[in-house]
């Protein structure tokens, strides 16, 4: 490995991470690589933005005096 990241997690998916590391035997640091390379591989779409554009509605959701556009 060339590239070292440090990234500050939550007690929750820390919780998580270390967990799942101790039941599957796979380091902590092998199983946030894996998940880069699956998002890697879906080019970086998420599955719920194909529905982006898609649905006829009011031109501005806002309804906020102030926000309206006319």
């Amino acid at each position: 490995m060339s590239h070292t990241i440090t990234i500050r997690l939550g007690k929750e998916l820390a919780s998580w991470l270390e967990e799942t590391a101790s039941k599957t035997g796979v380091a902590q640091g092998q199983i946030v690589r894996d998940q880069l390379e699956k998002a890697k591989a879906a080019g970086g779409q998420q599955s719920f933005m194909r529905l982006a554009g898609r649905i006829n509605g009011p031109r501005t959701l806002s309804k906020r005096k102030g926000f309206l556009t006319s």
